[in-house]
């Protein structure tokens, strides 16, 4: 019985990014990344302890390849709106050691006050 033995589809971040891609794209691929990992942070976050390892996991594995493609970003403003959303996921998981650490990162000033409004715990 075939329909028993599917494989598990695999998420956004999971996949192969054939050749080098633009600005454009990378913004597009982290968007996607951020909310298709949005479930998974909620849970992780929700629970207030890192204690469901398979959400865990999957939410480590999303930040991290957004991260790993918002550092390839060129466009300066575009890379601060794609690291705003990585911010919005690391909040949302109540990972908020790695979300200051990001925030810090935001070089445009109304996109780190946008986060700063959202997200009073980030202000240094």
């Amino acid at each position: 019985m075939k329909w028993f033995a599917r494989k598990k589809p695999e998420d956004v971040w999971d996949e192969a990014i054939e050749g080098p891609i633009g600005d454009i794209a990378a913004a597009e691929r982290i968007r996607a990344i951020c909310q298709a990992a949005t479930a998974s942070a909620e849970a992780l976050g929700g629970s207030g302890t890192r204690a469901d390892k398979g959400e865990g996991e999957r939410y480590e594995r999303a930040a991290r390849a957004a991260m790993e493609i918002a550092m390839k970003i060129s466009d300066d403003l575009m890379r601060d709106d794609a690291v705003s959303r990585i911010v919005a996921l690391c909040m949302k998981a109540n990972d908020a050691k790695t979300a200051r650490i990001l925030s810090r990162a935001i070089q445009s000033g109304w996109i780190r006050e946008a986060v700063q409004r959202d997200y009073p715990v980030l202000s240094d």
